[in-house]
């Protein structure tokens, strides 16, 4: 029975909290080095920078399901949906790797800020902007999808977290008429609002954020 309109929550609120969770998970079984987070985030690795369609050995695996368990999506909102949810744990997965002690899923850290960090003490990186204003202007969800998985791997490098959550709210809503436009917006003021941190007071990535702030 489809849920209330009432009590419906907009289907990319639903979306982030469902990656949130389901990526949570994944991350804490991994820093604990629970053989089936191990695997499953080895297998997700696969999926990075795909959509679901493209990698059917995957399916069932990235927590799609879960959409389905609170209320009921049209087809369109489903499809949408999956590919943002499929995208995020993907990309985390491959984001996660190799990083034991480090959590690379961290509430509060958007997309433009990250990016921003790649580049020491601020001041701009001419090909990692380029790089950045790429994913802004991808045309298609594979061409999105691909583009970002070049800066998770820039990221991965430098160790440097990321709102997986968020990055799944905004990759639904960049599906929606006029969405990309809006997401864009706001990655870019991220990146522009970004400031390191005085010397006196850097902190590496684990120390940036307590526990209790990783959803």
């Amino acid at each position: 029975m489809p849920v209330p309109s009432a009590v419906r929550r907009p289907p990319a609120d639903l979306v982030g909290e469902l990656a949130g969770a389901y990526i949570s998970e994944l991350q804490q079984g991994y820093l604990a080095d629970r053989s089936a987070a191990v695997a499953a985030l080895a297998q997700l690795r696969r999926g990075a920078g795909k959509l679901p369609e493209d990698v059917p050995e995957l399916w069932g695996m990235a927590g799609t399901e879960r959409l389905y368990a609170e209320q009921t999506l049209s087809a369109r909102e489903a499809e949408m949906a999956e590919a943002a949810l499929f995208l995020a744990v993907t990309l985390y997965a491959l984001h996660q790797q190799s990083r034991p002690e480090q959590r690379m899923h961290r509430s509060g850290v958007e997309l433009g800020a990250a990016v921003r960090r790649l580049m020491p003490g601020g001041a701009l990186d001419e090909p990692i902007r380029r790089r950045f204003v790429r994913v802004g202007t991808a045309g298609t969800r594979h061409v999105l999808a691909y583009r970002l998985r070049e800066i998770i791997t820039l990221l991965r490098g430098q160790s440097i977290p990321l709102d997986y959550a968020l990055l799944a709210q905004q990759l639904y809503r960049a599906q929606l008429p006029d969405g990309l436009r809006q997401v864009r917006q706001r990655w870019g003021r991220s990146f522009h609002a970004y400031r390191p941190d005085p010397p006196s007071m850097d902190t590496s990535p684990d120390q940036s954020a307590s526990p209790e702030k990783d959803t």
